[in-house]
């Protein structure tokens, strides 16, 4: 299988917004990329970008990177998921994780204990909704449906199913996941997987077993799973300022994204060899340090995370991706200013042999 393509759009407002975001979108497109990807944490969310990606595309799959899991009842996610499927004529794809504790508890007032059980019951209820084969009825530890008398609850809740017909009664469904259980779910039960911060050169010792484990708990083989993982890239142009681009995101991933106590990004770091290096920019950027925290990152950490480079130079790491068993590389940008990013969307699109920009 031909590796595919698709784009990361990442946070609207943060990263490309308004024209900027749609140029780079719909050339993209135009380029042969299968698929833009919009995601959300507390800022935008990623259902209002789709749906207006819907109406300014034609072709490309629409992807979320991905719903909140504490940010909406999983009905309202099918909902959401029916309407853009709709609206862009079958080209959405889900994508569901259950976020971290200080943004679950923090923002969404969701307690955060046991958060893979009730994403697991989550993507049940998603998919029994879109299928649309009978009223909803779930009882489960996390999601009860219709809920039942009792305090607060008055009992007259009503098994109930869409009062639309989906467009279709299947929509993919894609996991983010980098914990060693979370991984092992997303191979039992999704489409497809989108891991961030992924070396290619340590991936398979990080998370095979775990991929291997769960695609026989799900009865299913390497060939239903879409590894898809979401990476930053830069070729040519300011290179240095790319870097830094990436450098700021794994300071606010390792720093920011958890707790002293719980922090997925560094216990990755760890796995992937560079476990210092997590443990001091953690500990410098929690102390309030937050430019020694920036400056304790290495460039090798960028290098073995990201693809920053020459053309040549990323057409290399192409092949190491191609090679590795890699069905989608989900890129991200990170040029300094849109001409660059620009370049790159379509010198990526050559490189990987997608199509040519029109």
């Amino acid at each position: 299988m031909s590796l595919k393509l698709g784009l990361n759009l990442g946070y609207w407002g943060i990263g490309p917004q308004g024209d900027e975001a749609i140029e780079i979108v719909q050339a993209a497109e135009r380029a042969g990329y299968d698929s833009v990807w919009v995601a959300e944490s507390y800022g935008s969310d990623a259902v209002s970008v789709l749906a207006y990606l819907a109406a300014k595309t034609e072709t490309i799959q629409l992807g979320a990177a991905i719903f909140q899991v504490p940010a909406r009842p999983p009905a309202a996610a099918a909902m959401a998921g029916v309407t853009i499927d709709a609206l862009s004529g079958g080209r959405f794809i889900f994508g569901f994780g259950p976020s971290g504790p200080q943004v679950s508890e923090g923002w969404y007032g969701v307690p955060y204990a046991k958060p893979w059980g009730r994403t697991r019951e989550y993507v049940e209820v998603v998919r029994e909704i879109v299928a649309r084969e009978g009223r909803l009825e779930h009882s489960g530890e996390h999601y009860t449906l219709p809920l039942i008398e009792g305090e607060g609850v008055t009992g007259q809740g009503k098994a109930l199913k869409l009062n639309v017909h989906p467009l279709r009664n299947e929509i993919p469904v894609y996991i983010g996941a980098i914990g060693r259980k979370s991984v092992e779910f997303a191979a039992e039960v999704a489409d497809g997987w989108i891991p961030i911060f992924f070396s290619v050169d340590e991936w398979e010792s990080a998370w095979g077993e775990h991929i291997a484990t769960g695609l026989e708990k799900g009865d299913r083989t390497r060939e239903d799973f879409s590894v898809s993982p979401s990476v930053q890239v830069a070729i040519d142009g300011d290179l240095d300022t790319a870097r830094g681009v990436v450098k700021a995101g794994l300071l606010l991933y390792l720093g920011g994204m958890g707790s002293k106590q719980t922090n997925f990004y560094v216990d990755l770091t760890h796995r992937f060899g560079f476990g210092e290096v997590a443990d001091e920019v953690q500990s410098l950027f929690l102390d309030g340090k937050k430019e020694e925290a920036f400056n304790a990152i290495p460039d090798e950490l960028v290098d073995a995370t990201a693809m920053i480079g020459t053309e040549d130079e990323v057409a290399e790491r192409i092949e190491r991706f191609s090679d590795a068993g890699v069905d989608r590389m989900i890129i991200s940008p990170v040029e300094g200013t849109p001409e660059e990013r620009l370049h790159t969307v379509e010198r990526m699109a050559e490189l990987v042999g997608v199509g040519s920009p029109a």
